[in-house]
């Protein structure tokens, strides 16, 4: 078990947005968490990433607790995401934008940087490395002196998936992953994912609309409906279950 909800409930006033949800999430599996606008989905993630604070309840990464702590110190200890509208300093290139992600991996003190003593360009060299053999995989490598901006939408949310990357994480949290992209495109990163769950042993951990990706790509589901859980299980099971095809799935039972 890498990730843990235990009876996470988030209050916004008077409005529950989640309510006493709990799951799990094995090691190296590709989990889905699904159900209509406004169920709850992304404000879990925002309570998984240490952007809210849960009301009550307790988040734990591969068994330790991590409630409540800042979200700096949960990226450290080994959770990244992406978001469903793409965030990328779009000013810079595709190569400082996965440099960002690296900004930890380095130990060389202020000085040494300002007197660009032998440690920093040493140190310097090894992340970008890193960069490029991340870009390479993902094959944006001929995009790194490239304004982030100017890659087509395909291309800038595997330039965000792999600033995540850098900073080698346990689970990968995505949101949306595949909004905006043609079906080709939608495919594409179907299989990518599959490679980077392999290649970089993590988990995943994603929402997502387009239920035939869904289908293809997730070991298991969960649905949530006004922030309550109504179904956990495989995808499969889930478009036959009557309480989610009346809370949301209605016209996939046919997808």
């Amino acid at each position: 078990m890498i990730l843990e909800i235990k009876n996470i409930t988030k209050s916004f006033g008077g409005v529950v947005a989640i309510n006493d949800t709990s799951f799990s999430i094995n090691k190296n599996e590709i989990f889905g968490l699904i159900g209509p606008n406004g169920a709850g989905k992304t404000t879990m993630f925002n309570i998984i990433t240490g952007n809210y604070k849960p009301t009550s309840g307790q988040v734990f990464l591969d068994g330790n607790k991590i409630t409540n702590k800042k979200n700096f110190k949960i990226v450290r200890a080994g959770i990244a995401r992406t978001f469903q509208n793409i965030r990328l300093f779009s000013s810079m290139s595709v190569l400082d934008n996965i440099l960002i992600g690296l900004e930890n991996d380095t130990n060389y003190t202020y000085i040494e940087s300002i007197l660009r003593l032998p440690r920093y360009f040493s140190q310097e060299k090894r992340v970008k490395e890193k960069a490029v053999e991340i870009m390479e995989f993902l094959g944006i490598e001929k995009f790194k002196d490239e304004l982030a901006s100017s890659l087509s939408y395909g291309s800038q949310r595997k330039v965000e998936i792999a600033r995540a990357l850098a900073t080698s994480p346990k689970l990968l949290l995505l949101d949306e992953p595949a909004a905006g992209m043609n079906p080709n495109e939608t495919k594409e990163l179907a299989e990518l994912l599959f490679k980077i769950r392999d290649k970089f042993d993590i988990t995943i951990l994603l929402i997502e609309h387009d239920m035939k990706f869904v289908n293809h790509l997730c070991d298991r589901v969960m649905v949530l409906d006004y922030g309550k859980t109504i179904f956990e299980g495989k995808i499969e099971d889930a478009i036959k279950d009557e309480e989610v095809i009346k809370a949301y799935l209605g016209d996939f039972k046919h997808a």
